[in-house]
Formats: C-alpha cells, structure tokens, sequence
C-alpha cells in the first residue's frame, strides 16, 4: 500500500532534486538529511541566562557561533536554565553567481514554528515549544559571514531566548554601574551607539548595544555584548589612539539600509562587559537634535505619555508576552528623554547621575 508513496517520493528526489543531502550517496534512503554521514560537532555556551546547544558537521558554521558567543560573561538569570539545540546545516555552494548582499529575510509562522527565509538554501526554522531550531546555509553565505551570523544563527537565538524564557525583546542598548542599569532608546541613527561607546569609555559597565532582553518581573536586563557598530564620523570624538586603532582596524559591515559600520569587537578589553545581568532603575530616549540648553540635557517624559512612547518605539516588544508588565515597570522607574551636548562625554555625565 505504501509503494505508490515511496515512488512518488523517489520522483521528486531525482527529477526536482528537493532531496538533495551534503555527503549521503543515496538521496532516496535519506531524502530529509536526517542522518548525516559527516562526524557531528558540539559548542555549548550560556546565553541571554539559557544553555545553547549547537550541533554540526561544518567546522565552519560553528566558527561564526565562536565570533559571536566565544569569551563573553555567562549570564544568569533568576531561573532554572533550560537547553536550547540549534542544528546548523551547511548545503552545497548554489549555482547562481554570487551577488554582493544576500536576500533579505522574510519571515513566516505555522503549526508552532517560526521560520526566516532567504532563499531555498538559506533559512532557519524554529521550534520554540520544542526549544530547538534549524539554521541551513549555503556555502557561498560563508563569505558573507555578518549576514549569516546576524540574520540567521542570531535571530535563532535570540527568538528561542525570548520565548523560553519569557523575555521581554527590545531594540536598544544598555549600560549600568554596580549591577543597575539605564536602557537607551530612540529611533535607528539617534546616538545609541555612541553614546554606549563613550560610556564604556568612561567607565561604565557594558551589557548590549544592539539588542536587549529583559525579565519583566525582576526587571533584569541581558545582552550579548559581543560587537559594537559605529559610524566613521564617531571616531572624531576619540583622542585615544589605541581605541581609534581599534575601532578603525575592525571590518565594516553594510546594513541593510546602505549604512555602513565599523564592527568592533568588544571582547579585545577596551572596556568592562557586564559580568551579570543588569538591574534597570529606568530609561532614556536619546534624541539626535542639541539640546536647548547644553548645560541641562536631561528632561523627565510625563508619566502620561509614557506609555505611548514605549509602544511606538517597541512595536515588536509591544505585542508580546510580558510587556504590560515590562511597562508598569517602566514607567514606575520614569523615563528620560537625553538631548545631544557639545561631546558624547556630557551624555555619560547624565547617565552616571542617573544612575548615582
């Protein structure tokens, strides 16, 4: 009875080639790879307060989980720490000539899994009850090692991250001092990432510039504080040498908007990463435009439109699990909207006296 089945099966595998498996000799007894021939690898690392499995046969794969999770602080949270398994799979170099940025990703939801495509030889499934994921790349996204790293291995992470552990996903960066922290807010090219630069700078303990995470009911923010992306024109605000050598020597990346950024890595000691997550005691909104008066750059957001300045800025973490909670919070805390001053080193200031 099942002949007609495994026929039709055996069909699509050699005249559509959907079975297609790196380094199985006969596609039709493993149309699906779920035995790969090559010998499997593991890394394991604590992050965002989870344990991340990562498996595959490409020592390559998991390099780019090395760049991104290797020798950073292990965060914990409040919590028992569950496993996540990610399963990183490498497909063979695709026919088409290779082309100077990758598709973008789009974004698709069914039958309890998430998925994030580029294109047939490049996405990544996720399973988040199962607390587990599937990232496939094609060789040829191997020289496009930021794409694949952030958009596909990253977004796993931090989708299992948040849902299985009950986090609160915000688009932003955090600093702090002695374990509390200050959240920085405010639309794409601001000065978040400026201004988290300067404060590493001076002192200040660095959780994430990029993206941050956070338990609504204990307020505990965690990051991943691996890479720090600036602009050239933030260089002229640096008289250090040796951290204008960093920062100018690291590769620059293209974001999807065109901008381009130097990508520096934050592990080369340059300052101190947060060795814990950090305790919020508020929020700021770090606003592009001077202040009127550049000697008081901090003015207080009105408790009433809190609220509607958090959602529009958070529209993703707005409709999430643990956000009415996440805002209570918040505006309990009181949020801050920062105006730029004549130096990066007069926002720190305001920081600091925050956080005093």
């Amino acid at each position: 009875m099942r002949r007609p089945a495994i026929r039709r099966l055996k069909f699509l595998i050699d005249d559509d080639g959907l079975g297609f498996c790196a380094g199985v000799q006969d596609a039709g007894a493993d149309p699906f790879c779920e035995r790969p021939a090559d010998r499997r690898f593991t890394v394991c690392r604590q992050i965002l307060g989870g344990c991340f499995r990562f498996e595959s046969t490409s020592v390559a794969l998991l390099g780019l989980v090395e760049a991104a999770y290797a020798e950073l602080p292990s965060h914990h949270l409040p919590m028992d720490a569950p496993e996540f398994r990610i399963e990183l799979r490498l497909l063979p170099r695709q026919a088409s000539p290779d082309v100077a940025e990758p598709p973008a990703v789009q974004v698709h939801s069914g039958a309890g899994l998430l998925c994030g495509v580029m294109d047939a030889s490049n996405y990544v499934v996720l399973a988040p009850e199962q607390r587990r994921a599937l990232v496939v790349a094609s060789e040829d996204m191997l020289g496009h090692p930021y794409h694949l790293r952030y958009e596909l291995i990253e977004f796993a992470v931090f989708t299992l991250a948040t849902r299985g552990l009950g986090l609160v996903p915000l688009h932003g960066a955090c600093v702090g001092r002695e374990g509390r922290g200050i959240l920085l807010l405010g639309a794409s090219g601001s000065g978040k990432s400026t201004l988290a630069l300067h404060s590493l700078l001076r002192g200040l303990d660095f959780l994430a510039e990029d993206a941050v995470f956070v338990q609504p009911e204990s307020m505990l923010a965690t990051g991943v504080a691996n890479y720090l992306h600036v602009q050239a024109d933030a260089l002229r605000f640096i008289d250090d040498h040796a951290t204008r050598r960093w920062i100018s020597q690291a590769p620059i990346i293209r974001r999807r908007s065109g901008v381009e950024k130097f990508e520096a890595d934050l592990r080369q000691g340059h300052g101190r990463l947060a060795v814990a997550p950090l305790k919020l005691i508020g929020a700021v909104f770090v606003s592009g435009q001077p202040a009127d008066d550049l000697d008081v750059l901090l003015s207080v957001i009105p408790q009433g439109e809190i609220a509607a300045r958090l959602s529009a800025d958070q529209a993703y973490a707005a409709v999430q699990p643990g956000w009415q909670r996440f805002e209570q919070r918040m505006m309990h805390m009181g949020v801050h909207q920062l105006h730029r001053g004549r130096h990066p080193r007069d926002s720190v200031a305001a920081l600091r006296w925050l956080l005093d």
